[in-house]
């Protein structure tokens, strides 16, 4: 297969732990081609197709001077086996308008994962709010005396943006209520822009865990980021610790009840966050933590990424 990342500079990448690396070099391992874009080399003229500015690239198998790239080429979405959409969020109006740009591509024949409506219609913190029975009470809103009243009722909780990534913008305001007004309008902008708010979850201490949906199966083990000192954030670009574990009974009656769901929508790879008994964010841009997975349990993510996007393209309609 020819495959197309649509994904953040390689010269960001850290490879010992990205995903998207994870997925390229197994896919390479099988005899696929690999070529690379960003959002922004995107194009769509009228009478034409959607196409990008994309290089070749091929894995070197070394750590420093990971890749060899070919020079920049046009080429239509359409033309490639399979599109995998990698972009790291936010999820901003250039992403949104990326999404109507793969859409179209999509009518001309392009297979794209996950499908771009889906990642317009499950906003990755509000998505959450479709499966309240596996949810912490919850209120999303703009009205800081709404804000107040849930605090009162729920006494310790968490805010955040809903357009937040990497644990960015997460705040808690325990009982004494110290600071609530302050933060609400920063979040809020004096009432401009929606904030999430949950009762806070202690289970916390053991570990914001991410459960994997692959083609519509939980991935048995998830990877629990467990905050570190006295930070109350677990993900791992706040600091969290990694550890990996077999998903409990919660998780696997969480993960079996939104795998089939989810996948039918055409979100081939979703990520779950779990706190405790409770869904807190779904996870459908660009789902992460496959290397320390494999690392500590030995279980192949990206090989088993790799065969449901293989099956995925067979079963899709010829173009």
């Amino acid at each position: 297969m020819q495959l197309l990342f649509i994904a953040d500079p390689l010269e960001t990448f850290k490879i010992t732990k990205d995903t998207t690396f994870a997925m390229m070099r197994e896919a390479q391992r099988r005899g696929h081609t690999l070529a690379v874009c960003e959002p922004s080399h995107l194009a769509w003229r009228s009478g034409g197709r959607v196409h990008a500015q994309v290089r070749d690239v091929e894995l070197t198998g070394r750590t420093d001077d990971w890749y060899t790239a070919g020079p920049l080429r046009q080429a239509a979405l359409a033309d490639f086996d399979a599109v995998l959409m990698r972009k790291d969020p936010p999820f901003d109006s250039e992403y949104f308008y990326a999404t109507h740009l793969l859409e179209q591509a999509e009518r001309e024949g392009a297979r794209v994962f996950n499908k771009p409506r889906a990642l317009r219609d499950h906003p990755e913190k509000l998505a959450i709010m479709e499966f309240a029975q596996f949810s912490a009470p919850t209120l999303v809103t703009r009205d800081a005396q709404a804000i107040r009243a849930f605090h009162a009722e729920h006494q310790d909780i968490i805010l955040k943006p809903l357009d937040g990534m990497g644990g960015m913008g997460i705040f808690r305001v325990g009982p004494d209520g110290l600071n609530l007004g302050s933060i609400t309008e920063t979040l809020n902008r004096h009432g401009a822009q929606t904030v999430m708010v949950q009762k806070f979850l202690p289970e916390i201490v053991q570990g914001d865990k991410r459960v994997l949906l692959i083609g519509g199966e939980p991935v048995p083990y998830c990877l629990a980021r467990i905050p570190q000192g006295s930070e109350v954030r677990g993900n791992l670009a706040a600091g969290g610790k990694g550890v990996a574990q077999p998903l409990s009974e919660r998780d696997w009656d969480i993960a079996r009840t939104l795998a089939p769901i989810l996948h039918a929508r055409g979100l081939l790879l979703v990520g779950v966050d779990v706190i405790g008994d409770c869904i807190t964010e779904i996870n459908v841009t660009s789902p992460t933590c496959f290397q320390e997975i494999h690392a500590q349990t030995g279980y192949d993510v990206a090989r088993r990424f790799i065969d449901a996007l293989e099956e995925a393209v067979v079963a899709s309609p010829d173009r």
